[in-house]
């Protein structure tokens, strides 16, 4: 069972890596903000549930490639999003707002030509071993003003329709993240 101070430390600990931007030092001797090339989310549990997993996020030369290894979850598929807030602090979830949605598009799946910044889709847990997610999204970014880095990432216990309309109809949130920049080699 998930418990709240756990949601706490876990989004405590998050806030401190996003406090902590890479950097490097230029010639003139002034400090530039590093490229931002990876991110990972660590998803825990909402209360009541037992899903949890790693996200990774990381830029390549089509979009950002995502990376997903979801456990816990029933068979079948789940909607999986960015939502507006980096927030962990709701025992269910709800402290991560709704979808990311910095455009203003309605919601749709990840081959929509309109959709929400944060619609990922489904990912989908077969009956056996941890659900898998692999794809690359070109409508995601780690930089400017759309970037994902500091958002939730929320796992939903049931399938997104990819068509209702604000979020898919995926049903309550059995576990969330935080993005935060990753460590690169």
């Amino acid at each position: 069972m998930q418990t709240t101070a756990t949601l706490f430390t876990a989004a405590a600990a998050t806030a401190l890596l996003l406090t902590f931007t890479p950097a490097i030092v230029a010639e003139d001797g002034h400090q530039h903000a590093k490229e931002v090339t990876k991110a990972i989310a660590i998803l825990v549990p909402t209360k009541d549930s037992k899903v949890h997993g790693t996200v990774t996020f990381t830029k390549v030369s089509q979009g950002i490639q995502v990376e997903a290894t979801v456990t816990g979850l029933t068979v079948g598929k789940h909607g999986f999003h960015i939502h507006e807030y980096g927030d962990l602090s709701s025992a269910d979830g709800s402290a991560a707002g709704g979808h990311y949605n910095p455009t203003g598009e309605p919601h749709g799946g990840p081959g929509a030509t309109k959709k929400h910044v944060g619609d990922l889709g489904n990912i989908t847990a077969e009956t056996t071993g941890p659900a898998r997610y692999s794809g690359v999204l070109e409508h995601l970014t780690l930089e400017g003003k759309e970037s994902i880095l500091g958002r939730g990432i929320v796992v939903h216990a049931k399938a997104d329709d990819l068509l209702s309309q604000p979020s898919g109809d995926a049903g309550d949130r059995v576990a969330v993240g935080v993005i935060g920049v990753a460590k690169t080699k």
